[in-house]
């Protein structure tokens, strides 16, 4: 079993910027992937960023290239998400997801937290 806990999310203006963090807890493996995805009201769940905890490159949905960094500590288990230039379409809530390989679905999933950009 595998706990995740996210935290950090709130309200930020267009341009502005938030961290949210997610703290793993269970069975963890090197082979892990870590995974941000977002939902928005009236929308289908999206994937936003992903990394590994034996590191690699990081992957990046195109809309968040460039604005989001996803970043791992693995001393203290925790994924973190870092957005920049927020803007009001990134209003969502946040979900942390965990994966035991690159070979195998999201199984398990954070309580997710709410991010609302004003423009």
């Amino acid at each position: 079993q595998v706990q995740l806990v996210e935290s950090g999310g709130g309200l930020a203006q267009a341009g502005g910027s938030l961290r949210l963090s997610c703290a793993a807890s269970g069975r963890t493996f090197i082979s892990s992937v870590m995974g941000w995805f977002r939902q928005a009201p009236g929308k289908e769940r999206e994937f936003v960023a992903a990394i590994s905890w034996s590191g690699g490159r990081p992957t990046y949905a195109d809309s968040v290239k460039d604005r989001f960094t996803i970043s791992r500590d693995n001393a203290k288990n925790t994924v973190y998400l870092q957005m920049n230039s927020l803007q009001p379409e990134d209003t969502s809530v946040y979900y942390c997801a965990f994966r035991t390989s690159s070979n195998t679905p999201y199984n398990y999933w954070g309580q997710g937290t709410q991010v609302t950009v004003s423009s």
